[in-house]
């Protein structure tokens, strides 16, 4: 962030609202990242992060009001036209030119499709207060949300991608992993500023059924990105980010196809997000959990040294070790209500996500 702006032009209270904090000269060795910028972690990085919540909340009303709610209320109302065109006798252009090509054959019984007709069909719209007005809006709005969602997963999860792609594939030796490349601690800070900020989206919007399960979640997930980040436990960190963030991408996108009505496409992108979601949050974290609880003490020793950034102990090691564990129980009673979800798209049923998609 610092090489979009001169710094010195603003007040020294705003630099650590606009920019990343404690820069510092590169380690001798580097094995990451060699021509990125430096930096420490402490206390001013909570500036950034009241930042990044406030943009995060300003993108998330933009693109939520100026582009994903405009575009699927013209779908939507779209979809609603169409078929109040074929209840009223009218049709689409191509079952116009079907009807038309009928009466050539000689079925003079088949209805005949007007331009007019079609026309006003299509320039009605539900009455203001009708259900399907209601229905419409309430689908609207939850497709934005997913929208928004989705978009920031697809990023979130591409910069994630990107940043372990580069950084060692051992994730202990070298402990404390610190100071941190300009683009890793930028990752961090944002990976804590959208939690910070679904937090208080859950607390302010209305409740939902797994309102304290996410709630639970969402804290422990703070607790362990702040706590691996002080801590110098970051490559773990970014591991684990990349591996929840794959599967956020994809039930977003499950839910705005079933608001548009894309019964089919959304039920093959839920099996596809069903079988991530198993993959990422069942094998491969319990995987990570594996290496956190094994692997670790066998490369890093045991000690307290905050003056080397070194705050590995015993007591630490099960903190952590119980943190990931709870993440996987609450995961492990998602998937069994996941799980119900796929019996009913076996039945043909069609999907309706358990978690948090239903006001309570």
């Amino acid at each position: 962030m610092d090489h979009f702006f001169d710094r010195s032009r603003l007040p020294s209270f705003l630099i650590p609202f606009v920019s990343l904090s404690y820069s510092v000269d590169p380690p001798p060795n580097l094995d990451s990242f060699p021509d990125s910028s430096y930096y420490d972690i402490g206390y001013l990085d909570v500036c950034l992060i009241v930042t990044l919540i406030a943009i995060m909340a300003i993108l998330r009303d933009a693109i939520r009001v100026l582009v994903l709610e405009p575009f699927a209320n013209w779908k939507l109302t779209r979809h609603w036209r169409r078929r109040q065109a074929l209840k009223s006798g009218s049709a689409t252009p191509d079952s116009k030119a079907s009807s038309l090509a009928s009466i050539n054959k000689g079925n003079i019984n088949s209805p005949v499709i007007t331009t007019s007709s079609v026309e006003t069909a299509m320039a009605n719209r539900p009455a203001e207060r009708s259900a399907e007005a209601r229905r419409i809006r309430h689908a609207v709005l939850r497709f934005a949300e997913q929208g928004w969602q989705a978009i920031y997963y697809i990023w979130q999860w591409s910069l994630g991608i990107y940043i372990h792609y580069y950084l060692p594939s051992d994730l202990w030796t070298g402990y404390p992993h610190n100071p941190l490349a300009g683009i890793v601690k930028l990752y961090y800070l944002m990976q804590i500023s959208l939690y910070v900020h679904l937090v208080l989206l859950l607390n302010a919007e209305a409740p939902r059924k797994d309102h304290w399960q996410m709630m639970t979640h969402h804290v422990v997930t703070i607790i362990l990105i702040v706590a691996s980040y002080a801590y110098n436990f970051t490559r773990v960190g970014c591991l684990v980010m990349v591996i929840m963030d794959w599967c956020d991408i994809f039930l977003p996108l499950a839910k705005m196809l079933r608001y548009l009505s894309y019964q089919t496409a959304c039920d093959v992108t839920f099996v596809f997000w069903l079988v991530s979601w198993l993959v990422t949050r069942h094998v491969l974290f319990c995987m990570v959990i594996a290496s956190v609880y094994w692997e670790a003490p066998k490369h890093i020793e045991f000690g307290w040294w905050p003056e080397r950034g070194y705050w590995y102990t015993a007591d630490v090691h099960k903190v952590f070790v119980s943190l990931l564990v709870i993440l996987e129980v609450i995961q492990s009673i998602w998937s069994y209500l996941i799980f119900g979800v796929a019996y009913r798209v076996l039945k043909g049923q069609g999907t309706e996500d358990p978690r948090s998609d239903d006001e309570g």
